[in-house]
């Protein structure tokens, strides 16, 4: 090969500008060097039965390299479910920088009941304390746990039955590849009977993987190495939608998963009627006529009646569903005893309905690897198309499926088996929120007004919550905060909230404030400076999106707002006698992207400045291509917070 001689210059160039393997390279040595903490080697090694139960050894090695990763590291903790599986420290030993060795008495170790909230179902923590480390020292551990994750129709039992998971002879997994700390390697094996057929696939990211046949069983390995800590950008989507993951299943397809979900909670009878339930129903739907009323009416009393808060009821944990003899008796409960109580109601009034499982916060994979975390219902119209509902996430919400979920994956459990669904996209008008304020600005600055506030969907929630979670007697003061977040002056003179607005189903939210802002503007020499109140920290609440960072020019991962949202905000600030505003200062703006669109101007008309604002923001869930367009509607609808300056003629 025929080596090319670059003049000296040219060395010196690409000297000051690196490749972006050699800044990778940089990068990684950085991370190691400065971390207080490196982990030497991350593996689980999980044996599987012909039953599915699996048998874990997890074992890590770390070294300390500073006084902080000595004190973030001294206590291993490590958490299971009693229900379904057994943990246990197997050894851990400590080398120290002066060359002793530490064997830790591990039946120290502590079995407590694990750190909860909201949900009671009796999980575990074992914890092990090594005591005061060192920088230089290195541990090493091993962990033996057997079992699954989730439980079903089981009591504690003192035999292996209560490790088989509920799919008899499944085994799936579920395998983060991030890291918190730089790590030199990190491996997952699995060591399954040669008769079971595995599907995987790693996600997000590269592994070194194998396979091959031992003693009449398949072993399979993945492994990677000299990984860092993944670095997180604002308002992004889920780790498993983003970084290194891998995942595995034995189940064929979704469908298979779909029927035994449907089977497994017919046969249990979680929706079998009672009597006292069935006259509620009735009740609820009397003089309803279309379907959608009797629908809608049997969600909202659900969703607004069934606290959430779940205890250990022993049988029926997991993935099957407390009957509605339990639920309707105790009126509280987690999502799937939320779902089971819709599910039963719309049976007795007459329709098909079903669970379903679903993934609140992150996506699910075409690997049937059973990645949910919330249960919901779905119910069959009269056209023959099934359609969502989630009682657990619209209490006193006008939806009946929570669009703080759409772009959601779940999995109906029908009789005919589904495929894995997606929940739709919810129209940005679904949800608007408007702010309408007719001003009058007198020459000592103080401003008087009008506000009018409207809005749907999520937005209505977001305004109504005081009404429908709050004490009456905080009401007007929550009131009167919205304006004294505009100017610490503000004085509410009146507020119209209409009759009643706990009753969010009668019609959308509508409130009028009647005020006045003295010293609201502020004075310079023969001018006054006024920011529009409609841009002055008024209902921000609702307003997620200012809450993501729009300094960042880039993205490589997508990211979440809170929901789909049509944002429209008018203003007139009537001008005192003797002044004027510079009408060069005037703008208009209309920008459209697939992901968001925004239309704006400040115009003088009649003596009054005229503000119009109308951005659309079209998901919820972005793709970093979104990023651009999301970015620059955003950015220049804040522009017209700016202060307007108003001088004497």
């Amino acid at each position: 090969m025929k080596k090319v001689l670059l003049p000296m210059a040219a060395y010196a160039l690409l000297a000051c500008f690196p490749t972006e393997k050699m800044q990778a390279e940089e990068k990684h040595e950085r991370a190691f060097e400065q971390a207080d903490c490196v982990t030497l080697l991350d593996s689980t090694a999980v044996t599987v039965e012909e039953t599915g139960s699996g048998s874990f050894a997890v074992y890590k090695k770390f070294k300390v390299q500073t006084v902080a990763g000595g004190v973030a590291n001294h206590v291993i903790k490590y958490d299971y479910d009693p229900l379904t599986a057994f943990a246990e420290f197997k050894q851990a030993t400590i080398y120290r920088a002066s060359g002793d060795v530490v064997n830790v008495d591990v039946t120290a170790a502590c079995d407590y009941a694990a750190p909860a909230r909201a949900i009671y179902w009796g999980a575990r923590q074992i914890m092990l304390d090594l005591g005061r480390l060192n920088p230089g020292d290195v541990v090493e551990y091993e962990i033996a746990k057997k079992g699954f994750t989730y439980a079903l129709l089981t009591d504690l039992e003192e035999d292996e039955s209560r490790f088989i998971p509920p799919m008899r002879g499944q085994f799936y997994d579920i395998v983060p590849f991030w890291v918190n700390e730089p790590t030199v390697r990190k491996v997952y094996r699995l060591n399954i009977p040669e008769s079971k057929e595995i599907q995987y696939e790693f996600f997000q990211g590269e592994c070194a993987s194998s396979m091959y046949y031992e003693a009449g069983r398949k072993i399979y390995s993945f492994s990677v190495n000299d990984a860092i800590p993944f670095e997180r950008e604002s308002n992004m989507v889920d780790l498993f939608d983003a970084a290194p993951k891998l995942m595995l299943s034995s189940t064929p397809k979704w469908e298979d998963k779909s029927l035994w979900f449907h089977n497994v909670n017919e046969d249990y009878g979680s929706f079998d009627p009672i009597p006292e339930a069935q006259a509620k129903v009735n009740e609820l739907i009397k003089g309803k006529d279309s379907e959608m009323e009797k629908i809608a009416v049997l969600t909202h009393w659900v969703a607004d009646n069934i606290r959430y808060s779940g205890i250990s009821m022993g049988k029926g944990e997991g993935y099957t569903l407390h009957n509605l003899e339990m639920n309707y008796t105790d009126r509280c409960g987690v999502c799937k005893d939320i779902a089971s109580t819709l599910i039963s109601f719309l049976r007795m009034a007459g329709f098909e309905s079903y669970p379903a499982m679903t993934m609140a916060g992150s996506r699910v994979e075409r690997i049937p690897a059973d990645h949910f975390n919330h249960c919901v219902a779905v119910v069959k119209l009269s056209n023959g198309t099934y359609i969502p509902l989630d009682p657990t996430w619209v209490p006193f919400v006008r939806e009946i499926w929570s669009s703080a979920e759409q772009q959601q994956n779940y999995l109906p459990g029908i009789p005919e088996g589904s495929d894995l669904r997606v929940t739709p996209v919810s129209a940005p008008e679904n949800h608007y929120f408007r702010l309408k304020a007719k001003n009058r600005l007198d020459a000592d600055g103080t401003l008087r007004g009008t506000l009018t506030v409207e809005a749907e969907g999520q937005s209505d929630a977001n305004v109504r919550r005081v009404f429908t979670s709050g004490w009456l007697s905080d009401w007007k003061n929550t009131m009167e905060q919205q304006l004294l977040a505009v100017s610490p002056n503000a004085r509410m003179l009146s507020i119209d909230w209409g009759k009643n607005p706990k009753d969010y189903q009668a019609a959308p939210i509508r409130l009028i404030f009647r005020y006045e802002i003295p010293d609201y503007a502020v004075k310079a020499d023969n001018a006054l400076l006024v920011k529009p109140m409609v841009m002055n920290n008024l209902y921000n609440s609702v307003k997620s999106f200012l809450r993501i960072n729009t300094d960042v020019e880039n993205r490589l991962y997508g990211f979440k707002d809170a929901c789909s949202r049509l944002v429209e905000q008018e203003e007139r600030i009537q001008l005192p006698a003797g002044f004027e505003w510079d009408a060069s200062s005037a703008k208009q703006s209309n920008l459209e992207s697939p992901a968001a669109s925004f239309a704006g101007s400040i115009q003088q008309e009649d003596g009054a400045i005229i503000l119009q604002q109308k951005l659309s923001l079209n998901k919820r869930v972005y793709n970093a291509s979104d990023w651009e367009g999301f970015r620059s509607a955003v950015k220049e609808f804040k522009t017209y917070g700016d202060y307007l300056v108003i001088k004497k003629k």
